[in-house]
Order: C-alpha cells, then structure tokens, then sequence
C-alpha cells in the first residue's frame, strides 16, 4: 500500500501517454501535481487537472443525501474522489463543489484505518460502503491505481460490502485482485439515446455492459443504478430493450441490489444546467419543488416510469433487492406494493436479502433491532 499518494514520477509519466488520457475520456491537456495547488472554483475547468491528494479529516461518513421526509438506503460513503472526468449534464457536482479540482485521495493506510475504526464498533452489522459520492469510482483507476488497492485492503474486513459505482467501461485493474466478493461493482445505466445526449465522455451502455461481464467473470457480485432515470418521448421503449440488453448479459443471481430514481435538482440548478449543457433535454418535463428542496418530476410521472421499470425488473430479477432512493413512503406503496417502516429498517432489509442470497457474506443473519436501534455515523 501507498504511504504518500502515489510517486510523482510514475503518476506524471502515465499522465504523459495519450492511451491513458484516452482511456477516461478527457479531451484535454491534464496536469498532474503531488504538490498542493491552488483550487480551481470553475467546476469545467477542474476537470482538466488531476490531484493525488492526502487524507485530510474524516472521510468515512453517513450519504448527504439522507433526508427525514424519505426512505434512504442507509449506504455509508468514502468520499475518496472529488470531481469526475465526465460531464453529465445533471450532475450534482457543477452546483456543489467549491473545490472543483479533480482530486483522487491516494493515501489508503489511512483511509482504511478510518474505515476499521469506525466499523468496529458495530461489528455484527454489515456496512454498504460507496466510493462515488463525489465523484465516479473507476474512470480514473487506470491513471490513480488507489481503487484496486482499496479493494483487496478492505477484503479481509468482515463487516464491510464495498461498492464502485460508475459510467465506465475501464476495469481491467479490477479484473485478477483478491477481492474475496467483498467489493460490489456496479454502474448508473440509462438508454444509449439519454447516454448520448446527457452522459457526455461517459462509456455507451454497450460498452459498459460489455465491462460488466468481464466483472461478473471475475467473480465481482454486481449492481445497477437507474438514477436519474430521465424521461424523454419514448423511454418506454428505451428502458426497455435496456432491460433485455443488460439481462443477455448479467446473471440475476449475481446482481445484488438495483436503486430507482428519477431526476433532481436544487431549484438554482437549472439556470447552470443550461448554461454548462445547452443541447440537454433533462430539464423539459414538468417538475415541481419537493419538502427536500429538490425540483423533482411531479409524481404521477415518477410513479408511472418507476412501475414501467419495476416490472421489468420483477421479470429478470425478482430475487434482487429493489429499491427507491429519495422517495416517501406512499411512492413506494404505488410502485412497490410495500414499504420500509424507516430508513434503519430498509438497511435491515437489504441486510436480509444479502444473507440470504450471499451467505459468505455475513457469518450470522442481521438482527432488525440492532439495525433500527444503530445511530448514524
């Protein structure tokens, strides 16, 4: 494992060959710096520079995105990454980050005794663990190496499920690591035409479900992320012949779990959307202001997509957990048939599912009082 970052030589050297430039998608000159520098506020131009950085302060913490008024998985995050090579033009980040340098924390010793701390002191409950919060967990691996040492540094940890979520199609560092199945690989999909139009630099769903057999090859448990889906003329259609195009491929005993949303925003967003994404058609559709102050599509129109997708879902994969993110209990009533009594309970579910279907996992079930009686980080 890296004591410091990574050498400045080496990682300056793979920055110079165009290969690696190309693999994630960055048409731009990239500088690389193991030196602190200045911060760069404009959230395009900090995609054109790429920081190894040292841990500084905690970074293993409770999902930003957990609300009271909504049901929320209870995932836990490594914010490891900030910024990301890609430019969806509804990310988030363009309306979040204040630091917008592209920054990769490369000091994993102190990230994973971050991580055995705090874990220790519930030991009997299993921690879904993300790396992406900030930033995609995988495109920018062939230029950092630090996600493949963090997979087999967490592998030996018992309590711990890490997931790398991504748009990516570049994990062939994934593919020979003693991941033990500890570690979920999982990505964010939606049809190639939204791919096209919103998920710029992103790799096409071909080439991203491609990625996913040779991870499912490699014995990786895996995940899938439509959220945000985005509505557009025919999305019925679209998701689809998505659903058929993932399903050709991915194994249903292998997928873990599978999270449904739908686009959101703050209300001061859309102004920058437009501006940073003139050619996107997120933004059309009706949307009203949530109790979260999130714009959101209004719900008969989520309810609608979500049921469309669920359904399908229930054919290819019935025994994968499925669930809402960032949605009230009565969303999951239309669309599901059920609800989780809270957040605490969801984890206790997902918990369940695991065990069951992945028994290696945990060496004894999951006790739901214990899930609902644990405090947040």
């Amino acid at each position: 494992m890296s004591k410091l970052p990574i050498k400045k030589a080496s990682f300056a050297a793979s920055l110079s060959q165009s290969k690696a430039v190309k693999q994630i998608k960055i048409n731009h000159t990239i500088g690389a710096e193991a030196e602190p520098m200045p911060r760069v506020k404009d959230y395009q131009s900090g995609k054109k520079h790429l920081h190894i950085q040292e841990k500084r302060g905690d970074i293993f913490h409770d999902c930003s995105s957990m609300h009271d008024d909504y049901i929320c998985c209870n995932v836990k995050v490594l914010a490891t990454v900030s910024n990301c090579p890609y430019e969806c033009s509804y990310c988030f980040l363009q309306n979040y980050l204040t630091d917008s340098t592209l920054s990769v924390i490369g000091d994993i010793d102190a990230i994973v005794t971050e991580v055995k701390q705090k874990v220790a002191k519930e030991p009997w409950r299993l921690f879904r663990i993300g790396t992406w919060e900030l930033g995609d967990s995988v495109a920018l691996e062939s230029l950092s190496g630090t996600t493949s040492e963090l997979v087999e540094a967490v592998a030996d940890i018992d309590n711990v499920l890490i997931e790398l979520r991504t748009k990516s199609d570049d994990v062939a560092s994934l593919l020979n690591l003693n991941h033990k199945g500890r570690t979920v690989v999982s990505w964010t999909v939606n049809p190639q035409e939204v791919v096209k139009r919103e998920e710029y630099r992103t790799a096409s769903i071909a080439e991203r479900i491609a990625a996913m057999k040779t991870i499912v090859d490699a014995g990786y448990p895996v995940a899938l992320h439509f959220d945000p889906m985005i509505h557009y003329p025919d999305w019925r259609e679209g998701y689809r012949e998505l659903l058929e195009q993932l399903f050709a491929v991915i194994p249903p005993e292998r997928l873990t779990w599978v999270s449904i949303g739908s686009l959101r925003f703050n209300p001061e967003m859309k102004k920058i959307m437009e501006s940073n994404y003139p050619g996107s058609h997120a933004t059309r559709a009706e949307m009203v202001l949530g109790d979260d102050g999130k714009v959101r599509y209004i719900k008969p129109l989520r309810v609608e997509m979500y049921q469309f997708l669920y359904e399908l879902l229930q054919r290819y994969a019935p025994e994968a957990y499925v669930y809402l993110c960032m949605e009230r209990w009565d969303v999951w009533q239309k669309v599901l048939g059920w609800q989780p009594e809270s957040t605490q309970h969801n984890d206790f579910l997902m918990a369940e599912n695991l065990y069951q279907r992945f028994p290696e996992l945990m060496s004894a079930p999951p006790l739901r009082e214990l899930y609902e009686s644990s405090d947040n980080l």
